[in-house]
């Protein structure tokens, strides 16, 4: 395994809106992280059970599971995991909310992807600093 490949992120992108997914796995990718991104929170949760990944970015608003049971069920199972929230409907409820489920950060779309980026590269590094603090 080379230095590169040792310090790959992942990120596990899960919207319904196939345009986010399809520009974030872009986005993330070009800038060599592991991307794996899903339309469904129960294909998200299949997926986290699979695998460890770096942070979870989902959006709130989604059929059959939102965000905010997705969120419950992965703190349930990996209550360390960094989560970002995005959404297109954001409201003080789901922000308190968010809040209360230890949410790393919450941002609205439409969103600069180059500050989500960053958010997201933050977040990461943050949790990997108190990680190794314990």
């Amino acid at each position: 395994m080379t230095q590169a490949e040792s310090t790959k992120h992942s990120i596990l992108v899960v919207d319904d809106e196939l345009l986010i997914r399809d520009l974030l796995y872009d986005f993330f990718q070009d800038r060599a992280w592991d991307v794996t991104v899903t339309g469904s929170a129960e294909n998200a949760l299949q997926q986290i059970e699979a695998r460890d990944f770096d942070v979870l970015l989902t959006d709130l608003k989604m059929p059959e599971m939102d965000g905010s049971t997705l969120i419950d069920k992965v703190r349930a199972h990996r209550p360390n995991m960094p989560v970002i929230v995005i959404t297109g409907y954001p409201s003080i409820e789901s922000a308190v909310r968010s809040l209360r489920q230890r949410v790393d950060d919450y941002l609205t779309k439409p969103f600069n992807v180059t500050k989500l980026f960053k958010t997201v590269e933050e977040t990461v590094l943050r949790a990997q600093d108190s990680g190794s603090s314990e």
